[in-house]
């Protein structure tokens, strides 16, 4: 009996000496069909007897049952008459039974006799059978020539083991000349029929270019069929192969695996298609096999769908689709898709809002590692968005991100440490997580260093460490740092000074909208600072500054109308403006708002609206309102007339540097009691006390 036969290709590599050595082993696995459906039960490889069955005698001598008369006891009584009335299913069941020595005793000749009969009449289980009863030479002399007529009677009848053998048998030349071409044709019939190992040597002679054109890609298909169907061979075949493919040729045998409905290769289409990779980039392709994909419940390929839908990339923007798929495939435990699906559903984006679930999804990702999860989630509990506010809970999930490298999770952590929120508060701590943020790139994070080293908060003060710090941040655009940086050239604090570097930042902050920047910058127009002296540009800026609300910039504008400095006189502009920084409780606009009031400059004569404004920059120290207001009370001005306040505010006045009030004062203290000057100086007493009190409980920035 010949040895199997070992076919040996050998191919190149591409650009390599290396070379690949594709073996094709055509072994005659031949299985006995117990069944018409195909169940099986091993004979012997050729020249060996089955380990499942006793050895056939050397003689051949087998105990004829067919001559012999059946016993009372004989359990196939039924199935013998039925055969010998020509039952084809009888038959075959007969010759199983002659064959395996179970319910009578084995008799190898017969077996091969009553398969004959049944594989006469078409059986293609008996006919299998047979062949393999040649080909091992089981209760017959081995032949070759008739098994393979019988596996040929078989393998017609589209049984795809029998169409296996008979590709082993073209393979190597048994009962037939040898012709590999017809053996590939017949490993295509099985393999088409689902037959693993055909699968397999099928991909070995595309692989090999042997029998048929060379086809890498259809040998990768065949491979996968295999392994789908857990075939360890075929695996190892398919990984060898794929180093060896091109892009383009991976592509292909994606594609063909995907068209034979391939879930896993659908995807992989998907993919080549969006990534260019053995392919033109095309996202509308890439797209439609995502689509198919995920149908069919690919978790990866519904959160590329998910994502494509949200970014508008191969199909239109469409965020309803993009939840829909983010929650299949976050319902799949997909955990990106469940950050996808929190911010969705915090955002409103496509899906209808809700913070509570967005916080459970981020949940589900945070837990099982996923750090813009736990960043968020942490920001959920720091603004008490869909769960309750809990700054420590906040600081633990900021905490585990800024662990995992969260650039925006460290300088959370940093704020929390710097504010007390959640932990208790500690500058050094929150410096290291600043840092950590900041020598990644974090432009505020950078800022806050800088601030840290400027005022010495968790780091000894240092004001060349503050202006390196502020630069970073200043370079990647932060106003705030453009100012601070600025306001370091100007002072000369941590570097030179440096009048026109502090313009050059002041402008840059300025032009970004900061409001100090351009408040800065304004006052360096009108000083001639860094720049030639420039009333109408130094107004421009101030202008825009106040438009913003800072104060003093409000002050210079109004100031700049009043006076007509760089602009036409506009006491109504002037007013407005003075009003603007009044209501920020700024003394001297408030002042000068009551002026413009008690004379009717700008607005319509009031002398109480200007008393409101009188009193309310006096109560905040203002000498000149002070004795503005001592005036009026001394001469009944719109108020009835009252030495004890007037004297009041006079000494408050002198006190805080108003020469003038000195004189009306002395002649007011004349009139008086002295019970009344006693009176006058204690409540001027316990004036002064209350305004040291607020200027010590007052918080400054």
């Amino acid at each position: 009996m010949p040895d199997f036969l070992r076919i040996v290709t050998r191919l190149q590599i591409r650009d390599s000496s290396r070379s690949l050595w594709w073996s094709l082993v055509v072994g005659l696995s031949l299985v006995l069909m117990t069944s018409s459906v195909g169940q099986d039960s091993r004979l012997a490889v050729p020249g060996t007897a089955s380990s499942n069955s006793p050895p056939v005698q050397a003689s051949g001598k087998t105990n004829d049952l067919s001559t012999s008369k059946p016993s009372v006891l004989d359990p196939l009584t039924e199935t013998r008459a039925e055969a010998e009335r020509g039952d084809v299913a009888a038959q075959f069941k007969l010759g199983l039974a002659l064959f395996d020595g179970k319910e009578v005793e084995r008799n190898l000749s017969q077996a091969a006799r009553w398969f004959q009969k049944a594989g006469e009449q078409g059986h293609p289980g008996a006919q299998f059978n047979l062949g393999v009863f040649h080909a091992q030479g089981l209760g017959m002399p081995q032949d070759y020539n008739e098994a393979g007529k019988w596996f040929r009677k078989a393998a017609e009848q589209k049984d795809p083991k029998a169409q296996l053998i008979l590709g082993d048998f073209y393979a190597n030349g048994l009962g037939v000349v040898a012709d590999l071409a017809e053996a590939v044709r017949w490993y295509r019939e099985a393999a088409e029929r689902g037959e693993a190992r055909a699968q397999v040597k099928l991909g070995l002679a595309l692989a090999a270019g042997q029998g048929a054109a060379q086809d890498y890609p259809g040998a990768y298909l065949w491979f996968s069929v295999a392994v789908v169907q857990g075939n360890k061979e075929a695996e190892s075949y398919r990984n060898e192969l794929i180093s060896e493919m091109t892009p383009e040729q991976v592509v292909e045998g994606h594609r063909q695996h995907a068209n034979r409905g391939n879930l896993e290769d659908q995807f992989n289409m998907g993919l080549a298609y969006a990534n260019g990779q053995g392919i033109r980039q095309d996202l509308s392709e890439a797209v439609k096999w995502f689509h198919r994909a995920a149908e069919r419940g690919h978790p990866e390929a519904q959160f590329k769908l998910a994502t494509a839908y949200g970014e508008g990339q191969g199909v239109k923007r469409d965020t309803a689709e993009a939840a829909k798929w983010f929650r299949k495939t976050a319902e799949q435990g997909h955990i990106k898709a469940q950050l996808q699906l929190g911010i969705a559903l915090a955002e409103g984006q496509g899906i209808p809002k809700d913070e509570k679930e967005a916080a459970h999804w981020y949940e589900k990702a945070a837990r099982q590692g996923v750090v813009e999860a736990q960043f968020n989630l942490g920001l959920a509990c720091s603004l008490g968005r869909g769960v309750a506010k809990d700054f420590s809970r906040a600081v633990e999930w900021f905490r585990q991100a800024a662990e995992n490298g969260s650039v925006p999770a460290q300088f959370n952590l940093g704020a929390m440490f710097e504010t007390g929120r959640g932990v208790v508060r500690d500058n050094t701590e929150a410096v290291n997580w600043f840092r950590r943020a900041a020598s990644q790139g974090d432009a505020d994070a950078q800022l806050r260093m800088g601030m840290a080293y400027a005022r010495g908060l968790g780091v000894v003060q240092d004001s060349i460490e503050a202006v390196k710090w502020f630069r970073k941040a200043a370079d990647q655009g932060v106003p705030r740092a453009q100012v601070n940086l600025g306001s370091a050239y100007f002072a000369g604090q941590g570097i030179a000074k440096d009048h026109v570097e502090a313009v050059k930042w002041f402008r840059l902050a300025g032009e970004l909208g900061d409001a100090r920047g351009q408040y800065n910058l304004g006052g360096l127009y009108e000083r001639g600072e860094g720049v030639d002296h420039n009333g109408a540009e130094a107004l421009k800026w101030y202008l825009r500054a106040a438009e913003q609300g800072i104060a003093q910039a409000q002050m210079k504008v109004a100031n700049a109308y009043a006076h007509g400095l760089s602009v036409a006189q506009d006491y109504g502009q002037a007013a407005k403006w003075f009003r603007h920084a009044a209501e920020k409780e700024e003394p001297v606009a408030q002042f000068n708002l009551a002026v413009l009031c008690s004379r009717g400059q700008g607005v319509t004569e009031d002398k109480r609206e200007a008393l409101k404004w009188f009193r309310r920059a006096a109560d905040r120290g203002y000498a000149k309102a002070e004795l503005a207001l001592g005036t009026i009370y001394a001469n009944g001005e719109g108020i009835a007339q009252d030495d004890l306040e007037a004297s009041k505010w006079l000494v408050l006045a002198s006190a805080h540097g108003e020469t003038n009030a000195v004189a009306l004062n002395d002649a007011i203290i004349a009139e008086l009691t002295p019970e009344q000057r006693i009176h006058v100086q204690q409540i001027v007493n316990q004036t002064l006390s209350q305004r040291l009190k607020g200027k010590a409980g007052s918080k400054v920035e």
